[in-house]
C-alpha cells in the first residue's frame, strides 16, 4: 500500500508491531530500548528457494552484503534492507564475482532477485578493468575526490573544517592502555591512507606515505581530579576542539586522537580524521578493526586481521586510468547538463552585504515563535 504513496526507497524495509513504545523519564520515545527487527520483520515474500546458477550466485551475495541467513527469488534488495551504500557494494560486487557491469538505476529498478538474475544473465561481461597493486616508487596520483578535497583546501583552508570526520568511542570497565596504543598504531600501519600527506612536485599533487612505525598520534587528558560539572565542561571543550583543530595536508598526520580519563574504568576515545583520507564506510571499518585488535593485543594474542590485498592509492591509480576517454566525457557531460543554467553564486537576502572574503564570524541566535505561529509553519 505504501508504494502507491511513496517512492521505494522511502518504504520501511521492517514492521515490529509493539503494544506501546518506550519511554524515557521525561517521557520521550526512548529509542535505544526499541527492540531489533528480526528476520520475521521484514517485507519478505513467501519464501521460495533462488533456482539456477545465477540466482543462487545473487543470494549468496545478498545474503553476505545483508547479514542474511535466507534469502528467497522473490525477494526485493531495499525491501530486505538494502541501501543506496548497499548497492553500491552489490554493484561492485557483481563485477568481482560475476563478471557484469550493472548500473546503479538499473539495480535500483529490479523488485526481486529473480528480476535482477535475469539482467545479470542478459547484460555482457563488465569492461572494468580490475585493479592492480602499482609501484611505490612511482609517482601516485590523488583520486578524483581527493583530488577535490585538496583543491578546497588550497582555496579556503578554514573550509577545509567541515570535511573533518570525529567520532567518539565511550570506553567502559578496565582499559589496557597498552593494547588500546598498539591496536591503533596497527590500524595506522594497516592502511596506507592513513599515513597519506600530499604534496605538490612539478606541477602536480601526489601522495606520498609516513613510515608503517610511524603509530597513531594519541593525546591524554586525566579528568579524574575535577568535579562532576568541571569534568563535563572539560569534556565538552576537549572534544569540540579535537573536531576543529586544523590539519596539515602537507604534513600530517591526517587521523589523531584523544584519550579522556574520566575515572579509572571510564574513559572516552576521540577520533578525528581529514575527509581526505577516510570517509563514512570507513568509520565502521576502522572501529571493527579497533575491536578485533583490542580484544586481541589485551589477551596477549597476535594481530587476528588478514593482510590488505589493496590500499587505497591503488584505487587512485586505476580510477585515474579507468575514467579516461568516453566513460570521463559521460560522465562530464552528464553534469554539464545538470547544472546549466545554476546560479554562480547563491545570495541569500540578508541585511549586510555578502564580504569579498568570507571570515566564518558568525553566531547562533536563539528565538522562540509565537504558538500559532509555530503551529502554522508545521502544517
Amino acid at each position: 500500500t505504501l508504494l502507491k504513496h511513496l517512492p521505494e526507497y522511502m518504504v520501511p524495509s521492517a514492521f515490529v508491531h509493539l503494544d506501546a513504545l518506550p519511554l524515557t523519564a521525561n517521557g520521550k520515545l526512548d529509542r535505544r530500548a526499541l527492540p531489533a527487527p528480526g528476520l520475521e520483520a521484514l517485507a519478505s515474500k513467501t519464501y521460495e528457494a533462488p533456482q539456477g546458477t545465477t540466482e543462487i550466485a545473487l543470494a549468496e551475495i545478498w545474503k553476505d552484503l545483508l547479514q542474511l541467513d535466507q534469502v528467497g527469488r522473490h525477494d526485493g534488495f531495499l525491501e530486505l534492507g538494502g541501501h543506496s551504500l548497499l548497492t553500491v557494494q552489490l554493484q561492485a560486487r557483481l563485477h568481482q564475482d560475476l563478471g557484469v557491469e550493472i548500473d546503479l538505476r538499473t539495480l535500483f529498478s529490479q523488485t526481486s532477485l529473480s528480476e535482477l538474475a535475469q539482467r545479470v544473465e542478459q547484460a555482457g561481461h563488465s569492461h572494468v578493468q580490475p585493479i592492480d597493486v602499482v609501484s611505490r616508487e612511482q609517482a601516485l596520483p590523488l583520486s578524483l575526490a581527493q583530488q577535490r578535497l585538496w583543491f578546497l583546501d588550497q582555496l579556503d583552508h578554514a573550509a577545509s573544517v567541515a570535511y573533518h570526520m570525529p567520532a567518539a568511542l565511550h570506553l567502559g570497565g578496565s582499559l589496557d592502555r597498552n593494547a588500546l596504543q598498539r591496536a591503533l598504531d596497527r590500524i595506522v600501519a594497516r592502511h596506507e591512507s592513513l599515513r597519506t600527506t600530499f604534496e605538490r612536485r612539478d606541477g602536480e599533487v601526489r601522495q606520498r606515505f609516513a613510515a608503517a612505525d610511524s603509530g597513531f598520534a594519541l593525546q591524554e587528558h586525566d579528568l579524574q581530579g575535577l568535579d562532576a560539572e568541571a569534568r563535563q565542561t572539560a569534556v565538552t571543550q576537549l572534544t569540540q576542539a579535537e573536531a576543529r583543530d586544523a590539519f596539515d595536508l602537507s604534513q600530517g598526520p591526517l587521523i589523531r586522537g584523544r584519550l579522556l580519563r574520566l575515572a579509572e574504568d571510564e574513559h572516552i576515545l576521540l577520533v578525528t580524521q581529514h575527509h581526505i583520507v577516510s570517509d563514512g564506510w570507513s568509520v565502521a571499518v576502522l572501529i571493527g578493526e579497533f575491536n578485533a585488535l583490542y580484544a586481541a593485543f589485551s589477551q596477549g594474542l597476535d594481530d587476528p586481521l588478514p593482510p590488505l590485498a589493496l590500499q587505497y592509492a591503488d584505487y587512485a591509480n586505476w580510477q585515474q586510468q579507468h575514467l579516461q576517454g568516453e566513460r570521463l566525457h559521460a560522465q562530464v557531460d552528464f553534469w554539464k547538463v545538470h547544472l546549466d543554467g545554476a546560479p554562480a553564486l547563491l545570495e541569500l537576502p540578508s541585511d549586510h552585504p555578502r564580504p569579498q572574503v568570507q571570515s566564518y564570524q558568525g553566531a547562533a541566535l536563539a528565538l522562540q515563535l509565537p504558538a500559532p505561529l509555530s503551529s502554522r509553519l508545521r502544517r
